[in-house]
């Protein structure tokens, strides 16, 4: 039987986390004279460090309790966190399979944790006649699937399978799952007490600038989140900005389902340029494709304002493409024909 305080750091198990001003008082009141901070201006009070009102608004749209649900700066804090938590430096290990977003291995490099991908078959979904075997004799403690993948855009199948192989907790970075056909495993947290689900409002929600990410999971595993965090981690503008965003969530998928016939639409357009050579599948907001001569196109796009992601590094020949705006669309297909 799953039990996370087996994974949990022996120093964060013994942790008394800091307990601030909002936090020991509840309820309303006049006169705050209790965190020492300046009693003039409009934006000189702390934010409510449980994120209550959020999490609340956050919980009713997913159908979960409210206690499931830890809300970061961005979904980076969360995965370092993660670290922090279940992670021992210089000792533990951790895996993920690649080519995928960048951030695991930055994360797990800053925090003393030995980093290992499994490598992805050529159509980038897992190759279980090899990667169930590892995961089951693994000693790691995290996981990280993400799921539509970054950079190469597609689901990945078989995630069950994956859940019920690896002994230790497995984390599922949903940054794009907006864009996707395939149902959120948030729903499924209740029936894996080793699944953590990541998710954002950079994406979707175009809130890239607020910085606001939740991680979803049982109401243990996140406890130990609120534990760990630091005490005043959103400001009350981004809790705001969320909140404001979330009063017309019809207005948001209006706009998914625009961008998803806008993807479609670039990935037709881009299909007639000879110079590219595949277009991978893609359920997120952006296209993977492979290009010949790569670093030169990237380079000369540059040159003429536009700026798509260079991906040479994990994968030959591979630009990453955001879809647009359609002029913005139009723009880069026009370019792409003149320069290729």
């Amino acid at each position: 039987m799953f039990d996370v305080k087996n994974y949990i750091r022996q120093n964060v198990l013994k942790l008394e986390s800091y307990s601030s001003a909002r936090d020991e008082f509840g309820s309303e009141a006049s006169v705050f004279l209790d965190a020492n901070e300046n009693p003039f201006g409009s934006l000189n009070r702390y934010p409510d460090p449980k994120q209550t009102r959020l999490k609340q608004r956050i919980a009713e749209l997913k159908g979960l309790y409210r206690q499931s649900i830890f809300v970061g700066n961005g979904s980076d804090e969360a995965i370092d966190l993660c670290f922090r938590i279940f992670c021992e430096p210089g000792k533990s290990e951790v895996l993920s399979f690649g080519p995928t977003y960048g951030m695991y291995k930055v994360s797990a490099a800053i925090n003393d944790v030995g980093y290992s991908e499994i490598e992805l078959n050529d159509v980038f979904q897992i190759d279980f006649g090899t990667a169930i075997d590892r995961l089951e004799n693994s000693d790691a403690r995290l996981l990280f699937l993400c799921s539509p993948n970054n950079p190469t855009g597609n689901g990945i199948v078989g995630i069950e399978k994956i859940l019920s192989a690896f002994k230790g907790i497995v984390v599922i970075d949903e940054a794009y799952i907006d864009f996707s056909d395939e149902p959120s495993w948030a729903k499924r947290i209740y029936e894996f007490p080793n699944l953590i689900v990541l998710q954002t409002f950079s994406k979707a929600f175009g809130l890239a600038a607020a910085r606001v990410g939740i991680a979803i999971s049982n109401p243990e595993i996140i406890s130990w989140f609120d534990k760990v965090k630091p005490p005043y981690n959103v400001s009350s503008l981004n809790q705001d900005a969320v909140l404001k965003r979330l009063i017309d969530v019809e207005k948001v998928n209006s706009e998914i389902e625009i961008l998803k016939v806008e993807r479609e639409k670039l990935m037709s357009a881009l299909a007639e340029i000879p110079s590219i050579e595949k277009i991978f599948p893609s359920q997120a907001n952006f296209i993977l494709i492979r290009i010949d001569r790569a670093e030169s196109v990237y380079e000369k796009l540059i040159d003429l304002g536009i700026v798509v992601r260079k991906r040479t590094s994990q994968i030959p020949n591979a630009l990453r493409i955001t879809v647009g705006t359609p002029q913005e669309n139009l723009s880069l297909i026009q370019t792409l024909k003149q320069i290729t």
